[in-house]
């Protein structure tokens, strides 16, 4: 079993949130012939199956069973082959989003994870779907995503393009389509056999796998009402079967060209956070100092394995903003938006690192202009601040907690996509397909989600009656002076509580600035080492093992 469908037949009846999943997101609504079965039963039929042990004339049980056995095929029955040459395919891009903390990253591996990755359970399901080719596997599909997240980091917008098993033959237009045909030619071989579409579970309401609506016989008499023929209903063939942690949004049919990651023209993250003991403005004012090009080595995860040499990349707009007006002690919360025409590794974490140790007081928005200051003169000085001291070399420092993190928004050209939520481009009316079950799902989990905050809240009230609030520290008026007021006090009121995001701390009795800490290796000694040592070890492995393929790597 690979690791999707692993994970999916593990999952408990309830979601993280709380929200029953589908039964149909795990098996098929039927329970088959087998229900009401003991443990003991099944694995017994499970032996007879694989010829392990012979089929006892009669069952052993009082249970009458000849009945249920004669219906089941034979053992040695082998389920028909998929021949996907006999079907059309087509390029389109999938719009989805997930829940980032339930997966171990976006990115498919080749080896075994703790957790799935976003990436290999979608691919199972649409392999399960047969609408792309498992033996093929990525490469054979044309697999492109736009923006990788790493394991904990979500995803509302987030972008692949692939080729997919199509209704509709390549050759014709959309606009061919829908104009009558003089004689109706022989339909490819586009049907399910009836046994395949119940194993999938399909035949309801959203649409079952049914290629085609078009007469099982070759004819050369036209259809009376001929009818456009309709493309697969992507989203309720793919959201059945995934679990309610990954959502496809919508589809869009694209041209062969099109590539999800190279086509992108920004993409646009959103980290979510608590004003509480931070100050707000001045995160924002060290913000605005990222907006434009600028060299990031300083503001991200170095990996020499990558082997990058330039890390400058374009931030197009970098914005704090508050996103309700509740704060009943505990802060508002804000949103932190952050577009680019492309992100380095963690870029986004270590930014916002840096720009919680901003607004709690500990460091200065100037630091943000130092730390992207690898050269002399590269960021040029503002009136406000004093000389720039150059730091080619990163300081040692935590990055943010990757739970708030979301990746929002993939950016395109409009006119390459056309996004849409059924397999026909509007209903019957001639007015847009609109589709609220989905939108009602994510509705009622946001729901549950605003109940759990809810009582979150009142168990700290109800705390506060016995342990009171500490002394605020947090955020510093004047900087690291306003420390000296704590020094003379016990330890325990001396511990500070450095924001990280998503509600965790670094608690530490001593701060030490930025750039006073001790620092990595330059960026290319660290490449150079990694070249003569594991990664000459890597090459030398793969030349012997014949295996040319890059290491798919957690981002």
């Amino acid at each position: 079993m690979n690791i999707g469908l692993r994970y999916l037949s593990s999952r408990s009846s309830i979601s993280r949130l709380g929200v029953p999943m589908s039964a149909t997101s795990t098996s098929s609504p039927n329970p088959g012939p087998y229900a009401g079965w003991t443990r003991e039963r099944l694995i017994e039929r499970l032996m007879q199956l694989e010829g392990t042990i012979p089929a006892p004339p009669e069952a052993t049980s009082g249970i009458s069973t000849p009945s249920i056995l004669s219906s089941l095929p034979p053992a040695n029955a082998q389920e028909k082959p998929f021949d996907f040459s006999k079907h059309p395919r087509r390029k389109i891009a999938l719009k989805f989003c997930y829940s980032g903390w339930e997966y171990g990253g976006l990115a498919f591996q080749l080896g075994p994870t703790p957790l799935p990755t976003v990436e290999n359970v979608l691919f199972d399901i649409l392999a399960k779907s047969r609408l792309v080719d498992a033996e093929a596997g990525f490469d054979g599909c044309g697999w492109e995503r736009c923006g990788r997240t790493d394991r904990g980091v979500s995803a509302a917008g987030q972008v692949v393009s692939l080729w997919v098993r199509s209704a509709i033959p390549m050759e014709e237009t959309e606009e061919k389509r829908t104009e009558a045909v003089s004689v109706a030619e022989e339909p490819p071989e586009s049907t399910l056999e009836t046994q395949e579409v119940e194993e999938l579970g399909l035949e309801d309401g959203f649409g079952s796998l049914a290629m085609s609506e078009e007469p099982t016989s070759n004819t050369s008499i036209p259809p009376t009402n001929f009818k456009p023929k309709q493309e697969h209903d992507y989203l309720a063939m793919l959201n059945r079967l995934l679990p309610d942690t990954i959502r496809i949004t919508a589809w869009s049919p694209v041209a062969d060209s099109f590539s999800a990651r190279f086509s992108c023209k920004y993409r646009h993250y959103k980290y979510f956070f608590s004003s509480l003991h931070l100050d707000v403005p001045r995160m924002q004012a060290a913000a605005d100092r990222m907006v434009g090009e600028h060299d990031f080595r300083n503001l991200c995860k170095l990996d020499a394995q990558k082997q990058i040499t330039s890390f400058r990349r374009k931030i197009l707009r970098a914005t704090v903003t508050p996103l309700d007006g509740e704060d009943g002690g505990n802060g508002v919360m804000h949103v932190f938006d952050l577009v680019g025409s492309a992100f380095l590794y963690h870029q986004v974490r270590h930014i916002m690192a840096v720009l919680f140790l901003v607004g709690s007081g500990l460091e200065p928005p100037s630091v943000v202009t130092e730390l992207m200051n690898v050269e002399d003169g590269v960021e040029p000085p503002r009136s406000e601040d004093a000389q720039y001291a150059v730091v080619d070399r990163k300081p040692e420092y935590q990055m943010a907690d990757a739970l708030p993190l979301m990746l929002w928004e993939c950016g395109y050209d409009e006119s390459q996509l056309n996004w849409r939520t059924s397999g026909k481009l509007s209903g019957d009316d001639g007015e847009p397909i609109v589709r609220g079950d989905l939108y009602h799902q994510l509705q009622g989990i946001h729901t549950r989600s605003r109940v759990f905050a809810a009582l979150d809240r009142h168990f700290m009230k109800a705390a506060e009656k016995h342990h009171p609030p500490p002394a605020l520290m947090f955020p510093l008026k004047h900087g690291l002076k306003d420390l000296e007021a704590f020094k003379d006090k016990h330890e325990r009121e001396r511990v500070m509580n450095i924001p990280l995001g998503g509600g965790t701390f670094k608690r530490s009795l001593k701060y030490v600035p930025l750039l006073e800490r001790k620092r990595l290796d330059t960026v290319e000694v660290m490449n150079e080492r990694w070249r003569l040592g594991k990664g000459q070890r890597r090459d030398e492995r793969r030349k012997a093992e014949g295996d040319g393929a890059e290491d798919d790597g957690n981002e």
